[in-house]
């Protein structure tokens, strides 16, 4: 009974202390397309992804209600960090859903006219509006709109202390007539409160380094307080600490002796390092910040990756000693040279293989259809010299004589010529470990990259196009395994397609580098096209914190390195979130997104066939 009327009593109390509309919400999942859109659309910065505001402590007063229910401690502010636009995960700040939609929409066309500098995040937020209400005149009945919303939801000035109430006016001031307030008037009384936040502006985010701390811990502390949020989908501001220089405390040294006399005689319940605490995410939630360090004890996580290594003698056989590769720094915008090393890697033992049945009869369909692209014969007309005479041209010449008409053009034979395709193809397979995923009910993604890699194969040794099949994964910046499955020079034989159906899963996706690497190849080929083909199921991720904008980054610089070689780079991608970065990595008419991994062997021949159209 007792349990029931606590239940009752804290529903009542948090549903009278709430400030939202929940009825009225707006999910930002529902919202990023659209999002995405509107801030490159409007000039915002094409690199940055849109993704969930961390929560932190909320300004400003909070009311009696709130204060006997503990809510209205946290919520979460927009803004843009390194590599991201930050929204809140969830809107309900405003009565109607249509409203609290064109907050997000505001948000995100405010942020694509913020420029980062020095100024305060009031005069930065004035600034932008300005500018932005300035280039598109349009949202201005937006923007009011949102202004009279946001104003009824303040406290009155009227209602606050003296200094307190000097803030919310300029704030108000400043909303109204934006570049009117250059500064705020100081708060003077040892307990005031900074002014509420205002939902129509930006915040500043965590930086990039406690964003890259909270990566890696949840990367690596699983069980702990931030792997539950991650979870959970909840995001929790870090910031990095350094390790303490003793662990032990209070306690004092002993000798190690002295433990075996007490262990043979007492059983000791001895805890690990690892353990997880059952009750860490609910005391995480409680916390303003979670301070992350990185102390070297990690046991469990270092038996895992461990353990993701195969034994030497269960390996792929290296290859040589390696190839440096730089790698691009877009925070420093520079280059790092020789910062990669990709290794060539050559499967054990690979026994020859025939073409598997069940993909026989689709491999004689796509060897029939590419019959057709097979360079034929044609007659070139009106040439000066050729074994017979071009009817049409030599009547034109006679009605020109007859007409007066001199010429000195005896273009009047026609010739056959044998017409040549010359292009090269080169086609890169992501090998990640990713690619052990379930693509459907009977096959892995790993699985569906084989057969459209031998189909590939199959098809292309009907037009006689030059082709290699290269596969990749890595294993932090000094390992990217590089599998050379056919080279141009090899034939497409038992012995390639053996090497095809041995690929294995593993490791993660350094992506920049396998394609600098192919992009190499490629130059070296005389062929006046050359096409690199790029299968990935996922973004560019790998240990050694290459994950994020820092990933895309490099890997979109070495697509346009590609392209200022004459290589034509285009990804073929399954992932599904894909449409947030690849118009940026590849551009718009450089990828192609399918919905369903199955779909790729049957359609990595079409695209080849589409993209080498004369």
């Amino acid at each position: 009974m007792e349990e029931w009327v606590g239940g009752l009593w804290d529903r009542w109390i948090t549903r009278a202390a709430t400030r939202t509309y929940p009825e009225a919400a707006v999910d930002l999942s529902a919202m990023t397309k659209t999002l995405g859109i509107v801030f490159r659309g409007l000039g915002g910065d094409a690199g940055l992804q849109v993704q969930e505001a961390i929560n932190s402590k909320r300004a400003g007063r909070r009311g009696w209600l709130e204060k006997i229910a503990g809510t209205g401690i946290k919520a979460a502010t927009a803004g843009i960090d390194g590599s991201s636009l930050k929204l809140p995960a969830k809107i309900d700040l405003l009565p109607t859903r249509e409203l609290n939609r064109e907050l997000y929409i505001w948000l995100a066309a405010l942020a694509a006219h913020d420029v980062p500098g020095q100024e305060s995040w009031l005069l930065r937020n004035q600034r932008a509006t300005v500018v932005a209400l300035d280039r598109f005149p349009a949202l201005l009945p937006r923007y009011t709109r949102l202004l009279e919303a946001a104003l009824a939801l303040r406290t009155a000035p009227e209602n606050l202390p003296d200094d307190e109430a000097a803030q919310e006016q300029a704030l108000c001031d400043a909303l109204r007539e934006p570049g009117s307030i250059r500064h705020l008037p100081p708060l003077r009384r040892k307990n005031a409160h900074a002014a509420q936040s205002v939902p129509l502006w930006l915040y500043p985010q965590p930086g990039a380094d406690e964003v890259g701390a909270v990566r890696a811990h949840q990367e690596v502390a699983e069980g702990s307080a931030v792997q539950e949020q991650k979870e959970a989908g909840q995001r929790q501001q870090a910031e990095k600490v350094a390790a303490p220089e003793s662990k032990h405390g209070i306690l004092m040294f002993f000798r190690a002796e002295s433990l075996l006399s007490w262990a043979e005689y007492i059983k000791v319940n001895r805890s690990l390092d690892d353990d997880p605490d059952p009750n860490a995410g609910a005391a995480a939630q409680d916390l303003d910040k979670l301070s992350l360090m990185q102390d070297g004890e990690r046991v469990a996580s270092r038996v895992r990756f461990n353990l993701d290594l195969p034994a030497a003698g269960e390996d792929d056989a290296a290859v040589g000693d390696g190839i440096a590769l730089p790698e691009w720094d877009w925070r420093q915008q520079r280059y790092r040279d020789a910062y990669c090393r990709l290794q060539y890697l050559e499967t054990r033992e690979v026994v020859p293989q025939l073409l598997p049945e069940h993909l026989r009869a689709q491999a004689r369909r796509l060897r029939s259809q590419f019959a057709a692209l097979v360079p034929e014969r044609v007659w070139l007309r009106a040439q000066e010299e050729g074994g017979e005479i071009d009817m049409e041209a030599w009547i034109r010449a006679q009605a020109d004589r007859l007409a007066g008409v001199t010429s000195d053009d005896n273009r009047i034979y026609q010739s056959m010529q044998q017409q040549e395709r010359d292009l090269a193809c080169l086609v890169l397979a992501d090998l990640s470990l990713s690619t052990d995923a379930h693509a459907n009910d009977q096959q892995k993604v790993i699985d569906v990259v084989r057969d459209s890699l031998l189909l590939f194969a199959e098809a292309l040794t009907e037009t006689g196009d030059p082709f290699a099949l290269c596969g990749f994964s890595s294993l932090k910046r000094g390992h990217v395994r590089f599998h050379e499955l056919k080279a141009f020079d090899q034939a497409y034989d038992n012995l390639a397609r053996g090497r095809v159906q041995a690929i294995r899963p593993g490791y993660y996706t350094r992506l920049g580098a396998a394609i600098r690497h192919c992009t190499s190849l490629l130059t070296k080929r005389p062929n006046r096209q050359r096409l690199l083909l790029i299968l990935s199921d996922g973004k560019p991720h790998d240990l050694d914190l290459y994950e994020g904008r820092y990933g895309l980054e490099d890997t979109r610089k070495s697509i346009l390195e590609a392209r200022e070689l004459g290589v034509r780079p285009f990804c073929i991608t399954i992932d599904r979130d894909g449409a947030s970065y690849l118009p940026h990595v590849f551009g718009a008419n450089g990828y192609v997104l399918l919905r369903r991994a199955d779909e790729l062997s049957q359609r990595l021949p079409m695209f080849y066939a589409q993209l080498t159209r004369n």
